[in-house]
């Protein structure tokens, strides 16, 4: 199980990613285009850089739903590899069957 911080300063994160985010990709798209003028992308940049850090959806990590895990994290099912074999080897997810051969 993570650190209780850890997983709260995540969610934390993400509030603040997704507060920022339709102001991030405006300021994003004004910066990349190149038919802009160059002063224009360089207020869009500094403006970016006004944003608060955590604000940025990088910053967020992925984790286990269930221990706060941050490594061997799988999208498909959101849990760690640790989870998924203990879930799988239950029966707990649908379609996942244990592999022999």
């Amino acid at each position: 199980m993570a650190k209780l911080s850890s997983i709260n300063k995540n969610e934390r994160r993400k509030k603040l990613a997704k507060k920022y985010a339709g102001q991030y990709a405006k300021l994003k798209a004004i910066a990349n285009d190149e038919s802009k003028d160059e002063t224009e992308r360089l207020i869009a940049r500094l403006k970016m850089a006004e944003i608060p850090r955590n604000g940025n959806p990088t910053r967020v990590r992925n984790r286990c739903e269930l221990t706060g895990r941050s490594r061997a994290y799988y999208r498909k099912f959101r849990l760690s590899r640790v989870m998924l074999r203990e879930l799988g080897n239950k029966g707990l997810i649908p379609g996942l069957t244990k592999s022999s051969w």
